[in-house]
């Protein structure tokens, strides 16, 4: 099992003298350890596996675990969105563009970039504060879906579910939380509105 510390020191460039100033292990534990050629108790393993980032398998064992093959369980191929900033799920804000910031998520998600949700306007639609939004770059969407619109000329965006009636020049945006009012355009107003996409996907922490 000794090996399996030094090799790990090794690799991640750590001294023997290092992990124990920073785990509060006594070097001479490590020492006794090293010349009697035993294995540690659990308790150390616990605390090298945690210090070093692995699984107290590892540590044990040289190998890890290898997890249940379970019938309903399948391996996520990830891909990297983009994500632009904040969306209000309440009142319009300010939303900027961070192209730095990246989500990782699965790759049968059929969008462009993604939004971080503020605010509590689309609670029914079950998006909440906080969730990832992501978003399909379309111009249009149909009346009924949740879309992502900058609003009061590019300065501030918000998420609704949109209905749009052309014979009147009139666009509603309507919040999934009746503590909220609905967002309408008419006329020279729509001048105001511009679409980013249609959300096709959220993702949220367990909560």
């Amino acid at each position: 099992m000794y090996e399996i510390f030094e090799k790990l020191c090794i690799e991640r460039g750590i001294t023997t003298y290092r992990f124990c100033k920073e785990t509060g292990v006594n070097a001479s534990t490590i020492s006794t350890w090293k010349n009697r050629n035993t294995d540690c108790n659990l308790k150390l393993a616990n605390k090298i596996a945690k210090y070093f980032g692995v699984s107290v398998d590892y540590i044990m064992t040289g190998k890890e675990k290898e997890p249940p093959i379970l019938s309903n369980i399948y391996p996520i191929e990830l891909k990297r969105f983009p994500i632009l900033g904040n969306i209000a799920c309440g009142k319009p804000k300010y939303t900027n563009e961070d192209r730095e910031s990246y989500v990782m998520a699965g790759t049968d998600i059929k969008a462009d970039f993604c939004l971080k949700a503020s605010g509590d306007s689309m609670v029914g639609a079950r998006i909440l504060d906080g969730d990832i939004v992501f978003i399909r770059k379309q111009e249009m969407v149909d009346n009924g879906e949740i879309a992502a619109v900058v609003v009061n000329n590019e300065s501030e965006a918000t998420l609704k579910r949109l209905f749009y009636y052309k014979e009147k020049a009139l666009l509603i945006l309507k919040a999934e939380n009746p503590a909220y009012e609905d967002l309408i355009f008419q006329n020279e107003e729509l001048n105001e509105v511009h679409i980013l996409g249609k959300a096709v996907a959220f993702q949220s922490d367990v909560r």
